[in-house]
């Protein structure tokens, strides 16, 4: 029999997370790499692990993760929400609570872009009226 896998597609500012869960002993890997070798602030690891956490899978799933882009910060929230939605995928029950919590919703918050005739996005040059 083949080993069941659900996936799911997470996306955070600039980051994008490709996520695969498993039944197993809650093994979290990231790009070919342990969870404490990957990343090294604890709110991040805390940030990938509160959905598994909230349905009570923390220590039945394996994870396995590809993430590109961004910094830690949007990786680690990329990678939320791609285990968000593959747990939705593993069990549609968990779809209430995951969404009160607001992990399945796509932070849409991204830097703005440049605009001609300005310093950066909003800043504007210096004005005097004399």
């Amino acid at each position: 029999m083949a080993e069941q896998r659900f996936y799911g597609t997470g996306k955070r500012k600039t980051a994008v997370a490709r996520v695969w869960l498993q039944p197993g002993s809650g093994v979290i890997t990231i790009n070919k790499r342990s969870l404490d070798e990957y990343i090294d602030r604890q709110t991040s690891k805390m940030v990938i692990a509160q959905p598994l956490v909230l349905t009570g899978t923390y220590g039945k799933m394996d994870v396995l993760v590809n993430v590109f882009g961004g910094g830690g910060s949007g990786q680690a929230g990329a990678i939320r929400h791609g285990i968000s939605k593959a747990l939705l995928e593993f069990n549609p029950e968990f779809r209430e609570v995951l969404k009160r919590a607001g992990f399945i919703t796509r932070d849409s918050r991204i830097k703005e872009r440049k605009k001609y005739g300005r310093r950066s996005a909003r800043a504007r040059f210096q004005y005097s009226k004399r």
